[in-house]
């Protein structure tokens, strides 16, 4: 008797887009598509400003799974993008989840990423990318966060894979290129004081707009020098802001992220489902 066919394991897969253009001083919805388990709502803001919030529907991410997005803010637009909920990766049996994010700024637009952190569970596999276009006089701010676990449930990620590649440019410049790989036995990588010092919870924050380099010395007052630190970097003609941030625990890091996002969204703070 023939050997049964295998059979592929179910896996989620999901693609979402959205385009922002002016209209009448305000951002309006130009394009919008959403594909499997990618969904977008798009919340009142009571402003000029749209905000766009993603949803994996499948309930998190696994070893196979694939969700990519796109997002364009046309000229003079001003775009918020963040996630319904944590994005969990959980264990993966075989094979790497995959995110793929691509953003364009246009001339004079402001966008900001704020998904909100990313957990990673114990034996989690995940590469992500992060591509972005920025136009002349374009602003963008970026943060993204991990968690190694969930300190409060006694998880932790012991071992596993994470690798995050962000791919930033402006004015036809890259401005901003980082590659991060965590793999194998990351319960003692993280351990060593050139990476997390023992810590669980880490961020990187990415900004260039206007006034780059006087918001230095206020980023560094609400970081603090135990928690991370802030740069200003000059490349070809354009200027950026990385700061880079660890916590002991999630709640230890949002104590310190809010705030310093409150500050570049000039007082707005995060977007309302970062409470619920």
């Amino acid at each position: 008797m023939a050997e049964a066919a295998a059979i592929a394991p179910q896996r989620a897969w999901g693609k979402g887009r959205l385009t922002a253009k002016p209209f009448a001083g305000r951002t309006r919805l130009a394009e919008f598509y959403q594909e499997g388990c990618a969904k977008i709502r798009l919340p009142d803001t009571f402003d000029a400003s749209m905000e766009a919030v993603l949803i994996n529907s499948s309930g998190g991410l696994t070893g196979g799974d694939h969700m990519e997005w796109e997002f364009s803010a046309g000229e003079a637009t001003h775009l918020t993008l963040t996630t319904q909920a944590c994005e969990k990766i959980y264990k993966a049996s075989a094979g790497t989840a995959a995110v793929r994010a691509k953003i364009s700024v246009g001339a004079g637009a402001t966008v900001h990423w704020l998904p909100q952190e990313t957990i990673l569970f114990d034996r989690a596999s995940l590469s992500r990318r992060l591509d972005v276009e920025i136009a002349e006089g374009g602003e963008f701010l970026a943060v993204e966060a991990i968690l190694l676990g969930r300190k409060a449930m006694g998880e932790a990620m012991r071992t596993g894979l994470f690798q995050d590649c962000w791919r930033i440019r402006k004015a036809g410049i890259l401005l901003h290129a980082e590659n991060l790989r965590l793999n194998g036995d990351i319960a003692a990588l993280t351990q060593e004081t050139a990476t997390l010092g023992g810590q669980v919870a880490f961020a990187t924050l990415f900004y260039t707009g206007m006034d780059c380099e006087q918001q230095l010395a206020k980023l560094r007052a609400l970081i603090g020098g135990a928690n991370g630190g802030v740069s200003h970097y000059h490349v070809a003609g354009q200027d950026k802001l990385i700061a880079r941030l660890v916590a002991a625990d999630g709640f230890a890091l949002r104590k310190i992220l809010i705030p310093v996002i409150s500050h570049l969204r000039k007082g707005a703070s995060v977007p309302k489902v970062w409470n619920l």
